[in-house]
């Protein structure tokens, strides 16, 4: 993938680390096993990866996934406790009773 795709590998990987943090329904995306891979790929010098950029991008990407989830969280509110499927919330209220001081 890394010789078909160079330099726009760099993007893929920004993306999937971003969605996994930033996205509150990507939770399952293979963030831990990712950065796995993409570091021994960086051991590889016919991959062309260099591990600093790797490093700085990901990390930047985890960030700013971070603060678009908070910001989601902070815009929706107790709102977002408030969906219903199939005539059911989606987040239980005994959760709140447990936890009052969450909101």
């Amino acid at each position: 993938m890394v010789t078909e795709y160079g330099v726009a590998v760099y993007g893929i990987l920004f993306l999937i680390i971003f969605v996994e943090t930033g996205l509150i329904v990507m939770p399952f995306l293979p963030g831990d096993s990712l950065l796995f891979a993409a570091g021994a790929l960086c051991a590889n010098e016919a991959t062309g990866l260099n591990l600093g950029i790797l490093i700085g991008l990901l990390s930047f990407a985890a960030i700013l996934g971070d603060n678009v989830n908070y910001a989601v969280g902070r815009f929706l509110g107790v709102r977002a406790t408030e969906v219903k499927f199939r005539g059911k919330r989606i987040v239980k209220q005994k959760i709140f009773r447990r936890h009052p001081c969450v909101f």
